[in-house]
């Protein structure tokens, strides 16, 4: 046996070894999650009717609870960086909800009278099952965390690309369904209607916003179809990916914003540029990633002229009306 095939047959093992480590890890983790809510429920029952317990029942039952939430904060400290940021930071989200909830619960006990379940209470109770119950829908790596995190932001993509448009076709007055009867009178103020230069400015906006909503879509289907979590360096680029995502939503967002009226071109414009740089960002961190296999480099290189000629436009409207 040469020696190339005994290196490789050696890492089979440890490989084996990862994947049981990582089921038993996720067993840990649903089961800390599982104990916590339980504990919130015995705490809750114990003091929502008579006879309370005495201090010493009290005292087991918080230090039973106390096991119980340091056993699930273990679980996110001791969660490697290197399995991934993204992934680690959903389960220190997840944990600290889980935290905050638990504080909630033992402040709504303590403010309201002994022997009785006041609606708070069962509200604040649901609430840590709520968060707990979570725990066993968390992503399983670093892959699936990216997903989740890239379709949270399409959806605010879609949402701010589907308001401007119903603004625009359902009135020429974006305001009329919240200006009072009262200022009926009022409704001749250009400041609350678009002109027609601003329409003009608005259209290759909304190509941005477009070009923002399809880069996160195709960036979606790569990391879906070619992402990977079997080394560190890919583990990263995911991370990278996550990173610079993350702020094509606001961005698209207060793009959006500046395009109601009273317009201010030179805002569309550092706008519009703050969008255009996100995406240019998006694009080649995304180009030099794994996940961009070579059938992917047409839709980058489109969505990248897109951006460009759309930005390039924005541009000259903004200067030439403003």
């Amino acid at each position: 046996m040469s020696d190339d095939n005994s290196s490789s047959d050696c890492r089979i093992p440890l490989r084996n070894l990862v994947n049981l480590v990582q089921c038993v890890r996720d067993r840990v983790k649903a089961q800390a999650a599982k104990s916590t809510s339980q504990e919130a429920t015995k705490l809750s029952l114990a003091f929502s009717k008579p006879p309370l317990p005495s201090e010493q029942d009290a005292e087991k039952m918080a230090e039973s609870f106390q096991k119980s939430i340091l056993a699930l904060s273990t679980v996110y400290m001791w969660f490697p960086k290197s399995q991934g940021m993204t992934l680690r930071r959903i389960i220190r989200d997840a944990t600290a909800q889980v935290l905050e909830g638990v504080v909630q619960l033992i402040d709504v006990i303590l403010s309201t009278p002994l022997q009785s379940l006041s609606q708070e209470q069962l509200t604040s109770t649901g609430s840590v099952w709520s968060s707990c119950d979570q725990f066993a829908h968390l992503p399983k790596d670093n892959q699936a965390a990216v997903l989740s995190l890239l379709t949270s932001h399409i959806a605010v993509v879609k949402d701010a690309i589907e308001e401007m448009e119903q603004a625009q076709t359902e009135a020429l007055d974006p305001f009329s369904d919240v200006l009072d009867d009262e200022d009926l009178d009022s409704r001749g103020n250009r400041d609350t209607y678009w002109s027609e230069s601003d329409r003009q400015l608005m259209a290759p906006c909304r190509g941005l916003m477009k070009a923002s909503a399809a880069c996160l879509r195709k960036l979606t289907a790569a990391v879906k179809s070619n992402g990977n979590v079997n080394s560190s360096e890919t583990i990263a680029q995911l991370d990278d990916l996550a990173d610079i995502t993350k702020d094509i939503s606001p961005s698209v967002d207060d793009l959006a914003l500046s395009l109601y009226p009273p317009m201010d071109y030179s805002g569309v414009q550092q706008n519009a540029c703050k969008v255009a740089g996100v995406l240019v960002k998006v694009l080649e961190i995304t180009r030099a990633s794994h996940v961009c296999l070579e059938a992917d480099q047409s839709w980058v290189e489109f969505l990248s002229g897109a951006v460009d000629h759309n930005l390039q436009k924005v541009g000259a409207l903004a200067q030439g009306c403003g």
